[in-house]
């Protein structure tokens, strides 16, 4: 009677515990676990990586044109930047990462993108027509910068895929191979001024009760 009694109380124990979660803050900047999958680990890396390009390269000083007067900050406009993996990744985490790095770098000026873009003519539309607005500090169209040159890619990636065997014990390798490639065109002459492709490859093994 007493096992009995204690089976039972055992076994409405383990629903109560299965049922159970927790939550809790990690540090952004701790390196995640490694994963198959594209990640925030890989989203710094392919990144940075095309910042440090960016702001080390020597090829973009000949923009620094005189027109430009005091200010030899070169203007970017991003352009798309395509995702062709096999995952649904947001290729905008990329893009303002990336513009986050350029402006703090000092070096460059990022003209608004076509969603900023509506929102200005917008706000423009507004000041000048809405007759709310001081008109001595409304803004006007035709005073933007245009941009010195425009930025635009593609992240590719290439899955292989391994079948178990004997040799291996059961297991099966994925691997993942991610090239981020972008470009760089003078708008003026249309030229590629500057270019760079950053990698990652990651491998997955499986066991042989895996997926």
């Amino acid at each position: 009677m007493k096992l009995l009694t204690l089976l039972s109380s055992t076994f409405l124990f383990f629903p109560v515990c299965s049922c159970s979660s927790s939550s809790h803050y990690l540090d952004p900047d701790q390196d995640e676990s490694v994963t198959i999958k594209y990640g925030r680990g890989d989203l710094n890396r392919l990144a940075n990586g095309m910042v440090n390009s960016l702001t080390t390269s020597p090829g973009l000083s000949h923009l620094d044109h005189s027109g430009k007067q005091g200010d030899k900050r070169i203007v970017v406009y991003f352009d798309n930047i395509v995702n062709e993996t096999h995952e649904h990744i947001s290729m905008g985490g990329i893009r303002d990462e990336m513009i986050n790095g350029l402006v703090q770098d000092g070096r460059f000026r990022i003209v608004a993108g076509q969603a900023g873009q509506d929102e200005i003519g917008d706000q423009v539309r507004f000041q000048q027509d809405s007759g709310r607005v001081n008109p001595e500090l409304a803004k006007a169209f035709g005073k933007q910068l245009g941009a010195d040159v425009v930025v635009y890619g593609a992240l590719r990636d290439i899955v292989k895929t391994g079948n178990s065997s004997i040799e291996s014990l059961g297991t099966k390798k994925r691997d993942i191979f991610y090239q981020f490639f972008l470009r760089m065109d003078n708008i003026e002459t249309g030229e590629t001024i500057w270019a760079n492709s950053e990698q990652l490859a990651k491998r997955e093994v499986v066991g042989l009760f895996g997926r």
